[in-house]
């Protein structure tokens, strides 16, 4: 049987089951079951492989109570991020290349109906009037969805899968992102409560890495967690609250911001604060927490280099207060946060940390960035594969006063 025979087949097989059972009064166990019969019946003497009539049966299943096409894509393990551009067209990252998948949506209609159980299973809404809706799947995948008419190629759904694993400072040794020894200076740098602000550009690791940063939190402390659509994966903290925004309803109203949730965060007496990603005027508002007394907060941003970061956090701190002077907005972000650690995603599609800086102060009017640890390429680089490691430069960490606080008398 041909692929596309066995798309004829299962929408017939569909049809049948959606006009012939009463499927509000089914179990799944007793729909998946009715299917296999309807299937088995149907395929009666025609040749058919096990793995084909199994691969129908959950086709069919998933059609009718589950995520469609979507269902296989989303088991692979290999499989990472998945971009649908309209119901012909959908593409995925795997094994950290993007390749372009030969299966398809059998209508726009069809993709809608995903889509909007995607949506309604997450407690949102998308539509005409609110066309685009940041939202997570039940296992927690990251799910941005953009109809038409602003997507002009159709409902467009971009996809970035959660891993089952929460990830470690050990996996990201495994993988060469870091050192055993960086991650031991990481972690006294977390228990110390510095603020620290991880950059890099998309797919870099961003999330990735604070979610393994932030499994360095002690225990014993409360934490809140601030994101668009929750993904962190924080183990072991008993005391966690996780909020997530949430998007205005049909009527404009009930939106709730990263803004408003770090303002509520700071009426629930945190000891720690992260924030997920920040992209506007809540740049100010994080500045100030950390500010006030709320040490040990981690936050990440979309930048180039750590430089480029500072600049980012200037524009998004005018976004949320006009007028304010860039000299007391410089002031702000030196004196909130302390460290940056820049990340990147490299021609070999490796991610790597760049630049562990710290932050020093005002000087001259221009913020003082002191780099500890610096990437640095060996000759064994190629144009296909890139070989290196973060080397500790000659500078010397001059911020050691809360090292010196928590009782760690290590240099960094």
């Amino acid at each position: 049987m041909t692929f596309d025979e066995e798309q004829e087949f299962v929408a017939a097989a569909k049809f049948y089951v959606s006009n012939n059972l009463e499927l509000n009064r089914l179990s799944d166990e007793d729909l998946e079951e009715e299917i296999e019969n309807v299937v088995n019946s149907k395929l009666d003497g025609q040749y058919c492989t096990v793995e084909q009539r199994l691969s129908i049966v959950k086709q069919v299943y998933s059609s009718i109570r589950g995520l469609g096409l979507l269902d296989s894509i989303m088991t692979d393990d290999t499989i990472t991020e998945v971009m649908i551009n309209g119901k012909d067209n959908i593409f995925i990252e795997q094994n950290g290349r993007v390749k372009r998948l030969d299966k398809f949506f059998e209508t726009d209609r069809r993709l809608e109906d995903i889509i909007q159980r995607i949506v309604g299973m997450a407690g949102r809404e998308v539509n005409q009037a609110n066309p685009i809706v940041d939202t997570r799947l039940q296992d927690g995948s990251r799910v941005n969805v953009v109809l038409p008419p602003i997507a002009l190629c159709g409902p467009t759904v971009t996809i970035r899968k959660f891993s089952k694993e929460p990830m470690t400072i050990e996996k990201l040794i495994k993988y060469g992102s870091i050192t055993e020894e960086i991650a031991h200076k990481l972690e006294l740098l977390v228990r110390a409560k510095y603020n620290i602000f991880i950059c890099g550009g998309t797919g870099s690791g961003k999330t990735t890495f604070l979610n393994a940063l932030s499994n360095y939190i002690p225990k014993d402390e409360r934490v809140i967690t601030i994101e668009d659509s929750a993904e962190l994966q924080i183990v072991g903290v008993d005391n966690l609250v996780s909020l997530e925004t949430r998007n205005a309803n049909a009527s404009g109203a009930g939106a709730i911001t990263i803004r408003d949730l770090i303002k509520s965060s700071l009426r629930m007496r945190p000891e720690r604060i992260v924030v997920g990603e920040v992209r506007g005027g809540e740049a100010l508002d994080m500045l100030q927490a950390m500010n006030t007394g709320h040490d040990g907060s981690l936050s990440t941003g979309h930048a180039n280099s750590t430089h480029d970061m500072l600049s980012r956090l200037e524009t998004m701190v005018l976004q949320g207060a006009e007028g304010l002077p860039l000299e007391a907005i410089r002031q702000q972000i030196a004196s909130a946060i302390d460290i940056i650690i820049h990340l990147s995603r490299l021609r070999d599609k490796s991610r790597k940390t760049m630049e562990i800086t710290e932050v020093l102060g005002m000087k001259d009017g221009e913020i003082q960035l002191n780099p500890l640890y610096v990437f640095e390429e060996d000759e064994n680089s190629t144009l296909d594969r890139v070989s290196g490691r973060l080397k500790r430069t000659d500078n010397k960490m001059q911020n050691v006063f809360k090292l010196q606080l928590t009782g760690i008398r290590e240099e960094i």
